[in-house]
Formats: structure tokens, C-alpha cells, sequence
């Protein structure tokens, strides 16, 4: 069976995990990355994405980090990484970090300055080769979007391009957060890729200008019934993951609380 179709059937059935974007508690992170994971685990999150400073470890550190979520119970299903892990000279180290850690997605969470669409078509190409070389090891690489991939360049929107040029092992991890920010919705960009979804990020964005990103899960412009309903019935959702840029309460606190509201919001 293809990926594609192995992704597809993932929601059916079965329970889709929600973990936690350390990004969200970045600072927390950088001080005790022990305490954090920790921390995490004791909410009730299932899972974590690593962000771009992972790639700095070596095999023994990635080693240490996945014997601790072994004895948490968590997984980690992907990783947040920058253009450069997936450079020649760079992606092989991804590779063996990833798959130390258990990951299955390898995410490149910008493409770096990208100023026309031939550009964008070039990244496509580079995530292309990527997913080839990843293959092998059991690891599919991945996009995720920020605004000015849903905003429209030269009269076509840069997601459009990645999501037509790249296979589709490839897959489209979705922003919610930006995706709406952006004026797109998100059901009907999960209709338009069915089984690409594998992986969300469960940010909300509100259009009042002093609250933006800070909104928690549920208080935003986002239809999360919906969005969940379409990532699982058509996007093939393997992991949902939550995400926050900043709030009214603590990293801790707000990771805590957007986890309830998931659950609530999720059933």
C-alpha cells in the first residue's frame, strides 16, 4: 500500500493523538529540556514536535531525549526544521536524529526568502528529493505553512504551487492559525488535498489586532468542529498538535488550557 493511502485510513477508526509544539514553550525548553518534556507528559499530552535547535544535538543526545519519552509514554511524530536540514550536507544528520527519535515527519518549517513562483517550484523540487531520500529510513518529509504561503504571489498562492508540484508522499502540515489569518479556509484546503494532512498544528488567530495570535484554542476566527471532521474524514490526520505563540497566562499554564479546550472542543 502507498503512503498516501496508508495516511488516509489512519482516521478511521482509530485515535489521533494530540501533542505539543515545544515551540510553545520555547524558554521553558531551552532552561530544562527534561523538566519540560516532564511537564508535558503530566498534562496529558500523548506526543511533542521538536523545533529547529534539535538539529544542534548529536546521536547520544537524541538517544537520551527518546529514552525519556519512552519512559513518559510519548512519541515524537515529527520535527520543525528549518531549510537548511534539508540541504545535502545537512539532511543525512536529520535522517539519523529523526529516526533515533522515533519521528515519522520531517518538516520544513520555512523555505527561507522565496520571492517569485519559479522559486517556490524550486522548493518543490527540493521536497521532493527529500521524501526519495528519506524513503529508505521510514520518513516522509513535509511543508508547513506560515501566512505568506496562503497569500497571493504573482496571482497564485505559494501553497498551491508546493501542494501541485510535490508528490504526494509529500505532506501539507497545516497551520490553522495562518491558514485563517490568511483569509483561506481550512475545510475546504483539507477537501482540495485529500490525505495530505498528516500532521495539524491546532493554532487560533483572532482579527481583533490586540489579541491576533494570543487568542487560546476555541477563542479564535477557527471552526475547529469542522476542521477536525475534515482532517479526519478526507486530510488523513496521523497527529494533531497544539501550538501557541504567546497568551494572557503562563507557557505552562496556556499549554494546559488549550489542551482542555482541544478536548473539549475535539471530543
Amino acid at each position: 500500500m502507498e503512503m498516501l493511502g496508508a495516511a488516509a485510513l489512519v482516521a478511521k477508526g482509530k485515535k489521533i493523538p494530540v501533542g505539543l509544539e515545544l515551540y510553545s514553550v520555547r524558554q521553558e525548553l531551552q532552561k530544562d529540556d527534561v523538566g519540560t518534556l516532564k511537564a508535558a507528559a503530566k498534562m496529558g499530552y500523548e506526543c511533542v514536535e521538536f523545533y529547529s535547535p534539535y538539529t544542534n544535538w548529536d546521536v547520544a543526545k537524541a538517544k537520551d531525549i527518546r529514552k525519556l519519552l519512552d519512559d513518559l509514554g510519548m512519541k515524537c511524530l515529527s520535527t520543525h526544521n528549518g531549510a537548511q536540514s534539508f540541504a545535502p550536507e545537512r539532511i543525512d544528520h536529520a535522517i539519523e536524529l529523526n529516526s533515533i527519535l522515533g519521528s515519522k515527519l520531517i518538516i520544513m518549517a520555512s523555505a527561507g526568502k522565496v520571492v517569485d513562483l519559479a522559486g517556490w517550484k524550486a522548493v518543490a523540487e527540493r521536497l521532493n528529493a527529500s521524501a526519495e531520500k528519506m524513503k529508505p529510513a521510514g520518513l516522509r518529509a513535509g511543508f508547513h505553512n506560515h501566512l505568506v504561503e496562503f497569500q497571493l504571489l504573482d496571482g497564485k498562492r505559494p501553497m498551491e504551487v508546493l501542494a501541485a508540484e510535490t508528490t504526494k508522499n509529500v505532506v501539507l502540515q497545516l497551520d490553522v492559525g495562518t491558514c485563517v489569518e490568511a483569509g483561506v479556509d481550512p475545510v475546504e484546503w483539507i477537501k482540495k488535498n485529500p490525505g495530505r494532512i498528516a500532521s495539524m498544528h491546532c493554532k487560533d488567530w483572532s482579527r481583533d489586532p490586540a489579541i491576533g495570535f494570543k487568542a487560546l484554542l476555541g477563542e479564535g476566527e477557527a471552526l475547529w468542529k469542522k476542521i477536525f471532521a475534515a482532517a479526519e474524514k478526507t486530510g488523513g490526520v496521523e497527529c494533531y498538535l497544539v501550538e501557541q505563540e504567546g497568551s494572557r497566562f503562563s507557557p505552562f499554564e496556556t499549554a494546559e488550557k488549550c489542551l482542555a479546550s482541544f478536548r473539549k472542543l475535539h471530543g
